[in-house]
């Protein structure tokens, strides 16, 4: 999708990207079925298995930038397609405005 010359297939590339990019982050990571990684009171470290919240907060932070990334996209898509009248990255490349 990445490769089409259509500005809408370009951007949904890119999301499928970002997304397949967190799949395998949390694949690579691992699930680990057990408690919240809390101390308790007056141990030094948890008791038995506990559950790794980094690839958590890292896809989430991903998502997030994900999504950043795709409201400008749709937003200078939009503006882009008002200027030229095309969605074709060829007739873009031809026009000099």
């Amino acid at each position: 999708m990445m490769l089409r010359r259509s500005l809408v297939k370009l951007v949904i590339g890119i999301i499928l990207f970002s997304n397949a990019a967190n799949l395998l982050f949390f694949t690579s990571a691992g699930l680990t079925r057990g408690a919240p990684p809390l101390v308790p009171e007056g141990m030094l470290g948890p008791e038995g298995a506990v559950a790794d919240p980094l690839p958590q907060a890292l896809v989430l932070t991903a998502i997030v930038i994900a999504f950043g990334v795709l409201a400008f996209a749709v937003v200078l898509i939009h503006r882009a397609y008002e200027v030229v009248k095309a969605d074709d990255l060829d007739q873009m490349k031809d026009t000099d405005t």
